[in-house]
């Protein structure tokens, strides 16, 4: 069954009258709110009470100090004529204390250590049979921008011809280029010598 939510009395009944609840007819009566009163009246007598200590200990202090005066009539001192007397003694210490130093020598006076000969490195990109070859990967290497070399070699297999690149004063030099030569497919080694 569809409802209509426009309207907002209930739809009447067949039978003829409509029947109130009894409940709306009347209010509920209002009751004394005696646990609130009760409260309030026990802050206000706890609140009473504090506001007696307080004004009574203040009476026990304005007795005790007439009594106090009555008992040491002293000349008054005005601190303000004293001499300050220091608390620490740091001051006398440090007027006899003498501070050493030591100065280091300078760079170009120290003792330089036997200088070891500067370490060479060279980059082998490839080793091959045929210099045809070998020349392929120079030029593929000359195209990067770098400079290389064939060297050819005997030993007891035969003769190779190595693509050679270098020398390099650092490691890092030489990484550079490696990195530089990854980028077109193609590993090289690092060497010392």
């Amino acid at each position: 069954m569809a409802r209509d939510y426009v309207r907002r009395s209930p739809p009447k009944k067949r039978g003829g009258t409509q029947q109130r609840s009894a409940s709306r007819g009347r209010a509920p009566e209002r009751r004394t709110p005696w646990l609130a009163i009760l409260l309030a009246l026990t802050l206000l007598a706890g609140l009473g009470y504090l506001i007696l200590l307080i004004k009574g200990s203040a009476d026990t202090r304005r007795a005790a100090e007439p009594a106090a005066e009555q008992a040491a009539p002293a000349k008054k001192v005005n601190p303000i004529d004293q001499k300050p007397v220091e608390k620490w003694r740091y001051i006398e210490q440090l007027e006899n204390k003498e501070v050493v130093v030591s100065v280091p020598t300078p760079a170009n006076e120290r003792k330089k250590p036997d200088a070891a000969p500067p370490k060479i490195y060279y980059m082998q990109c490839g080793s091959f049979r045929s210099s045809a070859q070998a020349e392929q990967l120079k030029a593929r290497i000359a195209f990067q921008g770098l400079a290389s070399e064939v060297k050819r070699s005997e030993g007891s297999n035969g003769i190779w011809y190595r693509v050679v690149m270098g020398p390099y004063d650092s490691k890092r030099k030489a990484d550079q280029e490696k990195h530089k030569m990854g980028r077109i497919n193609t590993s090289c080694i690092v060497l010392q010598g």
